[in-house]
């Protein structure tokens, strides 16, 4: 019966939006994919801020519900009756009242089961679409057939693009590339590769007074060069971003300049690869928003080139806190016992964060290994274990909640506030 409800709240407002697309007619640009959309999205509107009255969505709120409250405009009302009464309240208003509404509309579209996508296209049919990334091995791939199935859903949206409408996909992903072939759309592509639209190179650290601060490369495009710059988080997972965003703004013929200028004041979401300060003297990479294969391959890869700071160097530890990676069916153990030899290579100690994750250490080479059920059991434990000049990544599903262990290891507990799910409602779980 909760399905059913469910089910039909979610076709009223997909029919409420459809309507309210309709009257006011804006351009629309769907993010998706299976890595980076929400980092994506943000860059995105950043950059068409400088043309366009834009509304993106909030979070990554990507679902059939979350589409409809970015696109009317509301918060989700959760199970508050007192709130929905404000979201009919708002509909009515936008249906019947003259309303200064946003010429565009930039919208992080995710699929969890089969079909998600096909739903949310029925009543946001996008003007240009951005695919993020599409990895061997994506999330949620348990709910689908097969790895394939994933893709092409998260690529579907591309489909719906008329003929000679922008399509902004990753120049490093052949799933992308291959896929982009079959529409009819203009291509423009993003990237490290050398025959990406708008290419990054010469990627390296970011430092202020002589401390990592972020990420730097520079961009060559058909306009021009630039630098570009992402602050207080790590990872060149952070700088594509950037990238597609510039790769948009070519789209919509905003110059590099203006779209360069626009990003400045950029930085990636909570709990994607933010530097913190952590107890001790350590650094907190804390990558802790969600977990996937390649998400993790990426993190560790970054903590693996991270430099060994403090007046110990050659005594302090990169550690990897590993939780869970969720939702992988019949490929989890595989991608956990692979995942487990870059951990390895990539830090002096492996902590893990789960069942599933325990994996890390059977199959691991790393001499130092510890493992928990929890993030509670873990967080209690770390914060007697950190000493000075550790580098302390931590990565784990969404339903592990490894925050929690980056709240335990904090030097400032004010910077809390800094990390993910720290909404009441998020705080009331378990």
């Amino acid at each position: 019966m909760k399905n059913i409800f469910k089910s039909l709240v979610a076709f009223k407002l997909s029919l409420i939006a459809r309507v309210v697309i309709r009257r006011y007619r804006p351009q629309i640009v769907l993010v998706t994919g299976s890595v980076g959309k929400t980092s994506t999205k943000d860059a995105v509107a950043a950059v068409l801020r400088t043309r366009f009255f834009v509304r993106k969505s909030e979070k990554s709120f990507n679902s059939e519900f979350g589409v409809p409250f970015t696109i009317l405009g509301v918060e989700n009302p959760w199970c508050n009756p007192f709130a929905w009464f404000g979201v009919a309240k708002s509909t009515l208003a936008l249906l019947f009242l003259p309303n200064h509404y946003p010429n565009m509309l930039v919208l992080e579209v995710g699929a969890d089961r089969p079909g998600d996508l096909s739903r949310i296209l029925r009543f946001a049919a996008p003007n240009a679409v951005v695919v993020t990334r599409l990895p061997e091995i994506p999330v949620h791939v348990e709910a689908y057939a097969s790895p394939e199935a994933v893709r092409e859903e998260e690529f579907s949206p591309a489909y719906a693009l008329s003929a000679g409408a922008p399509l902004i996909i990753s120049a490093d992903d052949l799933y992308a590339l291959d896929n982009a072939m079959r529409t009819p759309a203009r291509v423009i592509s993003y990237g490290k590769a050398g025959s990406a639209t708008i290419r990054i190179h010469d990627i390296g650290f970011y430092e202020e007074k002589g401390n990592i601060a972020g990420m730097s490369a520079k961009v060559t495009t058909a306009d021009g060069t630039g630098k570009i710059i992402v602050k207080h988080s790590i990872g060149v997972t952070q700088l594509l971003p950037v990238a597609a965003a510039l790769a948009v703004a070519q789209a919509f013929d905003i110059s590099l300049s203006e779209a360069l200028s626009a990003l400045n004041d950029y930085e990636p979401p909570p709990g994607r690869g933010r530097l913190l300060n952590g107890i001790h003297g350590s650094t907190i990479i804390d990558d802790s928003y969600n977990s996937s294969p390649a998400a993790v391959e990426e993190a560790l890869a970054t903590l693996k080139t991270f430099p060994r700071i403090g007046h110990h160097a050659c005594a302090s530890r990169r550690i990897a806190v590993l939780g869970d990676m969720l939702e992988l069916g019949r490929y989890s153990v595989a991608e956990h016992e692979r995942i487990a030899k870059l951990a390895g290579e990539s830090a002096d100690v492996i902590v893990t964060v789960g069942i599933r994750a325990r994996a890390f250490a059977t199959t691991s080479s790393c001499a130092e290994i510890l493992s928990f059920n929890n993030s509670y059991e873990a967080a209690s434990v770390l914060a007697a274990f950190i000493r000075e000049g550790d580098i302390v990544l931590v990565k784990g599903s969404q339903s592990i909640r490894t925050e929690r262990i980056v709240e335990a290891l904090l030097a400032d507990s004010a910077d809390a506030s800094k990390l993910v799910r720290q909404e009441k409602k998020w705080k009331e779980k378990i």
